[in-house]
C-alpha cells in the first residue's frame, strides 16, 4: 500500500507530525510499537494545558483524534527496515509486510540506558528522574540527589538545588576540579565521593541511598542524565548524518526538521539533545508542515 506519508513512531512527535498531515488532507500511515520513552511516569508535568496528566492517557486521546481522520492507518507494528526508492520510500514491517510512501518520518524515540545498581531501573520515572522541570516541583524543599554519570552530572547538580538540598553522588569516581567544587559549594550542593550500591524504599518511593562504606543516606528523589539509544537503526539504513551530544547521538535535521536525506524527516527526542514533550510536539508540527508543503511540489 502507498500514501503521502509514513510516520515511524506514534508518540507526541510522530503522532503531531500525523495530525498535521491528515488535517492536508493527505495519506498518512503510522507504525507504533507502544513503548513510549515516558511510559515508566505516572504524570506529566509542564505540558500545556495537560500539567499533571498521565502520558498514557494523553497519547491514547491523540492517536484516537488522529484516527479519525479518513486518511490516516494505524498499524501496531515495528518498522525494521527503511529503503530509498526512485519514486520515495519502503519500509518493511517485522511482520514481513512492505508499504510505500512519498515521504518518511523518522519519530521512533530513544531509550534511556540506566547504571545497573540494585532498585534504580524499578523507580525510573517515579522517585528516580531525569528532568527537573517536569518532575522536580513536586519534590520541592525534599531532600534530592544527582546521581554522577557523565561529565555533565556536576551542572544538573547545580540546577537541582533551585528546588531543594541536594547531594552529589560521583558513585566513585574522581571528586569535582577545585573550581568546581568551589560553584557546587556556592549553592550549598553536598558532594558525596562513595560508590551507590542500591536504593531503597516502599514500592517505587525512594528514601534512601546505600553506599559501598556501608552508610544509608536519605534521600527522596534522584536525578540522573543518562546516556540515550536510537530505538531503531533506520536512520542509519538511509544514510542519516548524525551528530554526538552529551548524552547519545542524535539525528541531524535543518530547520523544517528534515534530515541529510531528503524526502526523510526526524522529530522528537531523536533529532534533540535536549528532551521535552512539548518540543516533541513542536518538532512534529514543523515535520507535518513540511511534509505537506514538500508534497506540493
Amino acid at each position: 500500500m502507498r500514501h503521502d506519508a509514513i510516520v515511524v513512531g506514534g508518540s507526541f512527535a510522530g503522532l503531531s507530525a500525523a495530525l498535521y498531515i491528515a488535517r492536508a488532507r493527505r495519506s498518512v500511515c503510522i507504525l507504533d510499537t507502544g513503548l513510549p520513552r515516558n511510559r515508566f511516569a505516572e504524570h506529566s508535568h509542564g505540558f500545556f494545558g495537560q500539567d499533571g496528566s498521565a502520558p498514557r492517557a494523553m497519547l491514547g486521546t491523540a492517536r484516537s483524534q488522529v484516527a479519525n481522520y479518513p486518511t490516516t492507518t494505524l498499524i501496531d507494528q515495528k518498522a525494521i527496515r527503511a529503503t530509498k526508492e526512485k519514486s520515495g520510500f519502503s519500509v518493511e514491517l517485522a511482520t514481513g509486510g512492505v508499504l510505500e510512501a512519498a515521504r518518511l518520518v523518522l519519530a521512533f524515540g530513544v531509550s534511556d540506558e540506566l547504571p545497573a545498581i540494585p532498585g534504580l531501573a524499578e523507580r525510573w520515572g517515579t522517585s528516580v528522574l531525569h528532568c527537573p522541570y517536569c518532575h522536580a516541583y513536586e519534590f520541592g524543599g525534599r531532600r534530592l540527589g544527582v546521581l554522577n554519570v557523565s561529565p555533565n552530572s556536576i551542572s544538573q547538580a547545580l540546577l537541582i538545588a533551585e528546588w531543594g538540598p541536594t547531594t552529589l553522588y560521583m558513585n566513585g569516581a574522581p571528586g569535582p576540579d577545585d573550581e568546581s567544587r568551589t560553584r557546587l559549594l556556592g549553592r550549598s550542593v553536598v558532594v558525596e565521593p562513595a560508590q551507590v550500591t542500591g536504593l531503597h524504599g516502599s514500592s517505587t518511593h525512594l528514601s534512601s541511598i546505600e553506599l559501598a562504606d556501608g552508610r544509608w543516606l536519605d534521600v527522596d528523589a534522584l536525578f540522573l542524565r543518562p546516556r540515550t539509544l536510537l530505538n531503531s537503526d533506520i536512520a542509519e539504513q538511509l544514510g542519516c548524518e548524525t551528530d554526538e551530544g552529551p548524552n547519545g547521538r542524535f539525528i541531524r535535521t535543518d530547520s523544517q526538521r528534515m534530515t541529510t536525506v531528503p524526502g526523510v524527516y526526524a522529530a522528537g527526542d531523536i533529532a534533540r539533545d535536549s528532551h521535552f514533550a512539548m518540543w516533541a510536539c513542536a518538532d512534529g508540527v514543523t515535520v507535518g508542515v513540511a511534509v505537506h508543503r514538500s508534497l506540493m511540489s
